[in-house]
């Protein structure tokens, strides 16, 4: 029976792992739709790109730096427990990966290539993993001093802050550091549009994250004696509030309303586990008036481009979302308990306030060693022939 045990565990995670590995084909073609044409190519490329480097990195220096476990050992050491500690670092990788994939729709269209490939390997090599640990494997202590300050540990089950905000927030200094688009804010106050290319592929990308959101949020319960039904069904509750949320307060735009759901899933970890439905379906449709505002606000107000809107939809709604744990998961609102308001304050900025810091270190200081951003004759020919001296329809484009 332990054999069974230890076989199912196995292929349950690795069940999950493949589903979040879709998700990154989610992150390309949200990119790909929303970018112009002239950039695509680079869309696709970067993500792909980005998580060779992670799992690179992440096998051979994050995942000991998380967890303690290193891999450099002999394959029958490896293959002890029936590979579990392998299909766990598969699964893992998959949510570290996410990290550089949420900062490529920031800074995308006139980003270098080279320094942030640099930066992929730094995050996922040290800095993700630092406040992974500590969440998620007691390093260093934190989580027992908030315990002794709020009664309760921090909790994020599936990353609302861990993955969601650390990637928003490193997103923010890379963008406001990389600066603006060629044209996108003109000196006489007008703002160029700049469309998304291709509406279905935006379309096609929501579809394939929000899919693969449920092995992102079920099978964080690691084992499959630890599946929760209460996780789909609050994850599920969360995308439909944060779809409809973002639909009336967007007025039907298609790029907020298939953001939407998103919106809510990214709000929805971290209290997956705890929530009533009604809660969970809340705190997605605060999550989607959170994203609509925002995007607004920073692209037309403050004058942010943020291309994909990373920072409002996974740096803003995660940190609410790891706030609204330990609001909705209170048993006065029908949640499990077992979680503490100021606790989940804590650690959600905690976790803020670490990927700020390391987000301006790392891209200060590639900016100032390398240089972050295309040439304005690069980024006016496009980062397709810039970068990869092709185009995304090169046939089209040659017989024209």
């Amino acid at each position: 029976m332990e054999a069974l045990k230890q076989g199912s565990d196995v292929l349950f995670v690795l069940l999950g792992a493949i589903l979040v590995l879709a998700m990154h084909s989610g992150f390309a073609f949200l990119e790909l739709g929303t970018v112009r044409k002239k950039n695509q190519v680079n869309a696709l490329v970067k993500i792909l790109v980005d998580f060779s480097v992670s799992a690179v990195v992440y096998f051979l220096v994050g995942y000991s730096v998380a967890y303690g476990t290193s891999f450099l050992v002999g394959a029958d050491q490896l293959v002890a427990r029936n590979g579990y500690e392998l299909v766990k670092f598969f699964f893992l990788l998959t949510f570290a990966a996410a990290i550089p994939a949420i900062i490529s729709g920031g800074i995308a269209e006139r980003a270098r290539f080279g320094p942030q490939l640099i930066a992929t390997a730094v995050i996922v090599g040290l800095v993700y993993p630092l406040f992974e640990g500590v969440t998620w494997n007691q390093r260093f202590g934190i989580q027992g001093w908030i315990k002794g300050l709020t009664g309760a540990e921090f909790h994020d089950f599936a990353g609302s802050i861990v993955v969601h905000a650390i990637g928003g927030w490193l997103a923010l200094p890379a963008v406001v550091l990389l600066g603006a688009r060629s044209n996108r804010y003109r000196k006489d106050g007008a703002i160029s549009a700049h469309p998304p290319s291709n509406i279905p592929f935006l379309a096609l990308g929501a579809w394939v994250l929000t899919v693969g959101w449920f092995g992102f949020n079920v099978m964080s319960a690691q084992a499959i004696d630890k599946i929760s039904g209460l996780v789909a069904v609050n994850s599920l509750m969360a995308m439909a509030g944060g779809t409809l949320a973002a639909t009336l307060l967007g007025r039907n735009d298609p790029g907020f309303v298939h953001n939407g759901p998103l919106a809510g899933l990214v709000a929805v970890c971290a209290g997956s586990d705890l929530m009533h439905p009604l809660g969970a379906l809340a705190v997605g449709g605060a999550a989607g008036v959170i994203f609509v505002g925002m995007f607004t606000l920073t692209q037309n107000r403050w004058k942010i481009d943020d291309v994909l809107g990373v920072w409002p939809l996974h740096g803003l709604c995660g940190l609410w979302g790891g706030i609204a744990a330990g609001i909705f998961g209170s048993p006065a609102l029908g949640g499990l308990g077992g979680v503490s308001f100021w606790a989940q304050a804590i650690g959600s900025l905690l976790g803020v306030g670490w990927a700020l810091l390391c987000g301006f270190a790392l891209y200060g200081l590639l900016k100032v060693a390398m240089g972050l951003r295309l040439s304005p004759e690069e980024e006016h020919e496009g980062a397709d022939l810039a970068i990869h001296k092709i185009g995304s329809t090169p046939e089209r484009e040659v017989n024209w």
